[in-house]
C-alpha cells in the first residue's frame, strides 16, 4: 500500500469540489425522477391500455391519431396522450 502525503489546504479544496460535484448529481437525478420517466410508455403498455393489437396501434400513429417518439427503434407514448385519445373516442351513453 502507498501512502501519498497532501496539504491540509488542498485535501479541503479536493473535498469541496468533490462535494460540489455530488450536489449536481443529485441535482440532475431529482429532474429525472421515476415520476417524470413514468409518464412514458411502451407499445406493449399502450396496446394493454387501448386494448388493441400492435397494428392497430401502428394504424394510429401512422394516420395522427396518437403522438408518439421514437428513440431508435423503441417507440413511446405519454400517458396524457393516450388518456387523450380514450376520452375523445369514449361513446357517452
Amino acid at each position: 500500500m502507498e501512502i501519498i502525503g497532501m496539504e491540509a489546504n488542498a485535501y479541503e479544496k479536493s473535498i469541496r469540489e468533490l462535494n460540489q460535484f455530488l450536489d449536481r448529481i443529485d441535482r440532475l437525478l431529482e429532474s429525472t425522477s421515476p415520476k417524470a420517466i413514468g409518464e412514458w410508455i411502451d407499445n406493449q403498455e399502450a396496446c394493454l391500455i387501448l386494448n388493441v393489437s400492435l397494428r392497430t396501434l401502428q394504424n394510429l400513429r401512422d394516420t395522427g391519431q396518437i403522438a408518439y417518439t421514437q428513440l431508435e427503434r423503441k417507440v413511446y407514448y405519454k400517458r396524457e396522450d393516450i388518456q387523450k385519445y380514450i376520452d375523445k373516442h369514449c361513446v357517452k351513453r
